[in-house]
């Protein structure tokens, strides 16, 4: 008989770690939002570590600014960003405070609410697409910049929480180049996901913009 997933949030002590500690351990982690819909949940599936001043991929590489402050506060806290005109990206804070890291949460399988994702990811084919990529995995689980700064560790005070899970074991996860990083941040294997699920996201490596004319 498979144990149920523990369903006991994670305290601050777990994001008060090394950002490439924490990255593979979220694997297999509950991510529960709560919405005026009802609760969405998702287990964690795919991942990215980003070690702030440490690494050129990294928002807070060059410093402290009005958008990613919130990656140098507390650790615990969500840290969403808005890319490309259009998505919102979900981040977990984690390290001592006032040193910036943080892991972007890639993909994941909802477990809760899938009828209140499905209804945001309408051009999802299947529920292994719900929410199969960080902007998808955000709009699935209603995540807009409103989160950003929001403290994860504050059962029943916070509308975010991070359950322990099933974590899953070290053979299970694999690893290699972020998805899309430019540069020098290219080179770094701090993309981690559990082996052979449906839900991650497929790999690719970054593409320059073109300029328009």
């Amino acid at each position: 008989m498979i144990a149920a997933p523990d369903r006991t949030p994670l305290t601050r002590s777990f994001f008060d770690r090394p950002v490439l500690d924490v990255a593979p351990d979220l694997l297999g982690r509950i991510l529960v939002h709560h919405t005026a819909d009802g609760p969405v949940a998702l287990r964690l599936t795919e991942v990215e570590a980003y070690d702030g001043a440490n690494d050129p991929g990294s928002h807070a590489y060059r410093g402290q600014t009005a958008r990613n402050k919130v990656m140098f506060g507390p650790p615990g806290h969500v840290y969403v960003y808005f890319t490309y005109g259009m998505w919102h990206c979900m981040n977990l804070v984690c390290g001592p405070e006032g040193i910036a890291s943080g892991v972007l949460l890639r993909a994941g399988e909802i477990i809760e609410g899938a009828e209140s994702a499905r209804k945001r990811r309408l051009s999802a084919r299947n529920d292994r697409e719900l929410a199969k990529g960080p902007a998808r995995l955000a709009t699935a689980l209603s995540v807009g910049r409103d989160l950003d700064g929001t403290d994860a560790c504050a059962p029943g005070a916070s509308p975010v929480e991070v359950l322990h899970g099933t974590p899953v074991p070290a053979d299970q996860v694999r690893n290699g180049p972020r998805t899309g990083v430019a540069g020098d941040g290219g080179v770094h294997p701090w993309r981690f996901w559990i082996a052979d699920d449906p839900t991650v996201s497929p790999y690719r490596a970054h593409t320059p913009r073109r300029r328009r004319a």
